[in-house]
């Protein structure tokens, strides 16, 4: 196998690893405002959440995201998701609709991923 720069995996990120052609494929990563936030959100940021992970149950259910959830890392806790998505310009807004994005709770960054999936 020959190794591909980056900008040649990102031209075939959009089809030839996946089984679902035309597709584009992200991995978001999700940072939360402090590092103890899973232990000690207040109520308002609880509710924020569970507004949070109904959005991307919602997107899961609409086939957008494949995985998502916590990532308790100890001292790098963050979100994950992976997405499929039919250009990249629906990313941003995508994350840009997240509840916990929209309150300020959580920062999210996305990164094109070459996703191999089940067949």
């Amino acid at each position: 196998m020959t190794n591909l720069g980056y900008v040649e995996a990102l031209a075939m990120s959009d089809n030839t690893a996946s089984n679902n052609p035309g597709k584009m494929h992200f991995m978001l990563w999700s940072t939360p405002p402090r590092l103890t936030f899973h232990q000690d959100m207040t109520e308002e940021e609880r509710s924020i959440m569970f507004k949070h992970i109904a959005y991307w149950t919602d997107k899961q259910n609409q086939g957008i995201a494949l995985v998502f959830g916590p990532v308790r890392k100890p001292d790098d806790p963050h979100g994950l998701a992976i997405i499929e998505v039919e250009n990249a310009d629906q990313v941003p807004t995508l994350i840009a609709e997240d509840p916990a994005v929209i309150a300020g709770i959580m920062t999210t960054e996305f990164y094109p991923m070459m996703a191999v999936l089940p067949k």
